[in-house]
Parts: C-alpha cells; structure tokens; sequence
C-alpha cells in the first residue's frame, strides 16, 4: 500500500499530481476498469461520438493518462493527439500507436486554434486550476470547434446519491486495495469527486471560458456527465 506522499490534496498542486499518477499508472487501466464495473468503455465511446469527428479533423485529448481514451477517439478516423504531464502515464501508453505529448494542460505547447477539437475525461477535476485548462484548450481550438468534457458529477435521484456517495467514501478505497498499484490515490479521487461541482455549475463555468452552447448528458444516472461546448468566435 503507498504512503501519503503517493497520494495527492485538493490543493491540486501539479507536481503532487504527477507523481501520484506515476504511481498507479501500471495498473490504471484496470483498475478504472473494475471501479467503474466496466462502464468506462461505454462512457469514452459516447465522448467519442459526442465530438462528432471524422477523417481529416485534428483533435486533442488533454489529461489523456494512459492514451486509452485516445485511442478511442481515433476510431473515428481523426488525427488524435494525447497531451498528459505526468510521465508514467504516457510510458504506460506508449504502445498504443497515438502521437504522445509531455504536456501541461495549464501550459498547452500548441500554437492557437491549432486543432479541431478538443476532449478531456476525467481529468480536468485534478487540474489545480480547472477554469484556466478550460481557458487554455478554448485557446488551441478553431472557433466553431467542438470541446466535450468527460467527468464524474452527481447523481440526480437523491437516493442513489447517498449510496454513491457512501460507495466513494468507503467501498471505492478498499476495492482500489485489491487492484491498485497505489491505493492510497484512490481515497484522493473518492474526496475530489465529492467536492466537484454539480452539472449546471461546471456548464456555467465552461460559458465564461471561451466556449458557448453548453450542453450536458447525465451517463449511468449521474455519475457521470458529459458537457459538450462549441468555441467562441469572439473570445470571452
């Protein structure tokens, strides 16, 4: 089991980041995999969708980890990216077969409007400053280009969010224990996932970064939300 220093705070501070998901890199996939009961296939593919690519479109996966998401997203026939700072992640995806990019969100090394669309899953909740990503992919993306942001949310039936919730705080760290190469990171998503806002709040937030037309989808009754934003013409 990893010790503290494996385990990032909420304060999100970018170098406690990387190092944690250096740590549970080997065995990230699977564990996502089994946390979310295998729903993670089904959540990538309707981002996938959601973008509503195609050949000849140049898009970028920001805080990709591992690239599978990625991968995902080049089924579609795009020429996808993957952008991820934390090092350990990209080696694991390395045999992927998509161009890897050593790449601070906050700091994205592309030229503006250099690409056609723009996704994040389940990372911008682990960014210490989440409007500035937003800020930043609006910044490399064409106006008119689409940005879908894949991430945890809330359960819309208070029933199921009370279960949810208890499910996070305790359940997720333990099962994590069997399968992670870094358990302790697990009780850091458990805490940031109960602290992100809901969905209409991320959607205001997204509005006022440079993106307009913001919509979302409840996934698997809310604990998953997709929001989806077309690039300002006019930035904000």
């Amino acid at each position: 089991m990893g010790d503290r220093g494996n385990r990032a705070s909420l304060d999100k501070r970018p170098a406690d980041v990387a190092a944690m998901f250096d740590g549970v890199a080997r065995r990230y996939d699977l564990t996502n995999t089994v946390l979310a009961g295998g729903q993670d296939r089904r959540w990538r593919r309707i981002t996938r969708e959601a973008l509503g690519l195609g050949p000849g479109l140049r898009v970028l996966d920001v805080a990709a980890g591992t690239a599978v998401s990625t991968v995902e997203l080049a089924r579609s026939g795009a020429d996808c990216v993957a952008s991820d700072f934390s090092l350990g992640m990209l080696r694991e995806g390395r045999r992927r077969g998509v161009p890897l990019v050593a790449a601070d969100a906050l700091r994205l090394p592309f030229a503006d409007a250099s690409f056609d669309a723009v996704a994040i899953a389940f990372g911008l909740r682990n960014v210490a400053d989440p409007d500035a990503v937003l800020a930043e992919m609006a910044r490399v993306t064409r106006p008119g280009g689409n940005l879908v942001v894949c991430e945890f949310s809330r359960p819309t039936w208070q029933p199921f969010q009370t279960v949810y919730v208890e499910y996070l705080m305790r359940a997720l760290p333990t099962i994590a224990r069997a399968v992670s190469s870094n358990p302790d990171a697990y009780v850091y998503l458990a805490e940031s996932i109960r602290a992100w806002p809901d969905q209409s709040e991320l959607a205001a937030r997204i509005g006022t970064r440079g993106w307009e037309r913001v919509q979302w989808r409840n996934l698997t009754g809310g604990i998953v939300t997709l929001h989806r934003a077309r690039r300002s013409s006019v930035d904000s």
